[in-house]
């Protein structure tokens, strides 16, 4: 720290050139000891401290041509916020963000930086490696964490009532992004959710681990207190339709944020054995319902010593991650590509690794395995083992991945009790199926216009359900373009 200290001292007080920025070292993340965190449900991650902020808002270059902002869904004004932290101004640097951004607490946290803003940073291509970049996602989550901890929190400027009334369904990012737009303009909006927290994916797919809920629920407080009203177990589709919303309820419009929910399956025998989730299920217990608190919270949890997560993404490596969490002594991460071709975060796979998650490459399932005996009644339909094939890689596929080949001959078995399927998620059908007039394509994603407008008029969706599975900060760009364009409508 007093290397910190010393250079926080040389970069408040030297006229720093372009060299000199370039050969401030970047700022590593401060994270609990992973041996200790592999079994804890707190934040991995630690923040940044003052001086660390202060340090690393230094090493941007302040391009003209801003290349950052090209990369961020919602062209936040980074170069600004970054010069404002470098000058120690964090409520300048946080309002900055807010412009443009609802959520930087959460986005700082979650979003692939890597892939966005900080895969176009300058300083980032100099080094040829986004992780060098700016740690942009760093700095927002640091002032954002800064404003809430210091009760520097100020409410936007709400425009005079229309009595103009907005549905909106799903309270994820997409849709608190729509939420906080509408109301804004002075329309009197309503959430509407099916579970019985709002939050969405940020609640029940996101562990506590890498997204403290705490954030979450907070920013639902904020919109609440500039008049956003919150249904939930209102199940739309279910409970009413969307037609009944706009006509019996007397909606104006509506925004469809239902996001991608309906997971996806393997489909190889043995899949529906006892021990066999979805990488949804599994989250959804530990996360929104606090399966893992036993103190506390009823809701049961599948104990199992030997894990097995099919996929390579962000959510297999929250599912991994998670097992540890909640008692897994082994807990082995299968894909049929290579660690060059893993679509997760760097980061997230590192700090999987530290905990103690083995990554087994060009391997894929072919078959469940379970005990067969009906009269042991203990272990009768319950999962032993997965078979699986090796791989080798071919050619590139269409995305310029290489294809994986199967090696003839290459079956084996890996015993596990618990295996958790995280190859993404599809669209769930409900919303299409109970509205007449709203069309989707043959993947089920609801087709929208360049303003985020349905076939359905005065509807409107965007994130997940659009997209398909995606990110926070593309769901909260969809959910700015759809309320600019409910705003129009509704002057």
């Amino acid at each position: 720290m007093s290397d910190v200290s010393e250079l926080y001292k040389k970069v408040t007080t030297t006229e720093l050139t372009p060299k000199d920025r370039m050969a401030i070292p970047q700022m590593d993340m401060p994270s609990q000891d992973p041996k200790k965190r592999a079994r804890l449900m707190s934040e991995v991650a630690l923040g940044y401290t003052a001086e660390m902020a202060v340090v690393e808002a230094n090493r941007c270059l302040q391009c003209k041509n801003q290349p950052c902002v090209a990369g961020c869904p919602v062209n936040i004004d980074i170069p600004g916020f970054v010069a404002q932290i470098a000058k120690g101004d964090f409520k300048a640097a946080v309002d900055t963000i807010k412009v443009t951004s609802l959520l930087p607490a959460i986005c700082g946290r979650v979003c692939p930086q890597e892939k966005q803003c900080q895969g176009l940073c300058t300083v980032g291509k100099v080094y040829k490696s986004p992780e060098k970049a700016v740690s942009i996602g760093r700095l927002e989550r640091f002032v954002a964490d800064w404003e809430r901890e210091n009760g520097k929190v100020t409410m936007p400027e709400i425009a005079a009532k229309t009595g103009k009334k907005v549905a909106v369904i799903g309270s994820g990012p997409a849709g608190l992004t729509v939420a906080a737009d509408c109301a804004r303009a002075g329309h009197e909006v309503t959430v509407f959710e099916a579970f019985h927290k709002a939050g969405g994916v940020m609640m029940y797919g996101i562990p506590e681990f890498r997204l403290p809920k705490a954030i979450v629920q907070n920013e639902i407080e904020n919109l609440k207190k500039i008049g956003v009203k919150f249904e939930t177990n209102f199940l739309v589709g279910r409970t009413n339709t969307l037609d009944q919303l706009l006509s019996e309820k007397g909606f104006d419009a509506a925004f469809v944020g239902t996001g991608a929910g309906l997971p996806k399956f393997l489909n190889i025998p043995g899949e529906n054995l006892i021990g066999v989730f979805s990488a949804n299920e599994y989250l959804t217990r530990a996360n929104l319902m606090k399966g893992y608190d036993k103190e506390h919270a009823d809701t049961p949890i599948y104990e199992a010593k030997k894990v097995i997560v099919c996929g390579a993404g962000n959510v297999a490596m929250d599912a991994a991650r998670m097992a540890l969490r909640l008692g897994a002594e082994e807990v082995n991460v299968v894909y049929r590509r290579t660690r060059n071709e893993m679509p997760a975060r760097l980061e997230e796979i590192a700090h999987a690794e530290e905990e103690g998650v083995v990554f087994r490459f060009l391997e894929n399932p072919v078959e469940v395995l379970g005990y067969d005996n009906p009269e042991d009644r203990d272990t009768f339909g319950k999962i032993r083992a997965v078979k699986c094939l090796s791989y080798e890689l071919g050619e590139p596929d269409e995305s310029g991945r290489r294809s994986p080949v199967a090696i003839p001959g290459s079956e084996h078995e890996i015993p596990c009790d618990a295996m958790i399927v995280a190859l993404g998620n599809g669209s769930n059908p409900l919303m299409v199926k109970t509205t007449p007039g709203l069309d989707a394509d043959k993947r089920g994603h609801i087709i929208v216009n360049e303003k985020q407008l349905t076939s359905k008029a005065g509807v409107y969706a965007g994130g997940d359900i659009v997209l398909g599975a995606a990110t926070v900060i593309l769901a909260m760009g969809e959910g700015r373009k759809a309320a600019a364009a409910i705003n129009e409508q509704l002057k």
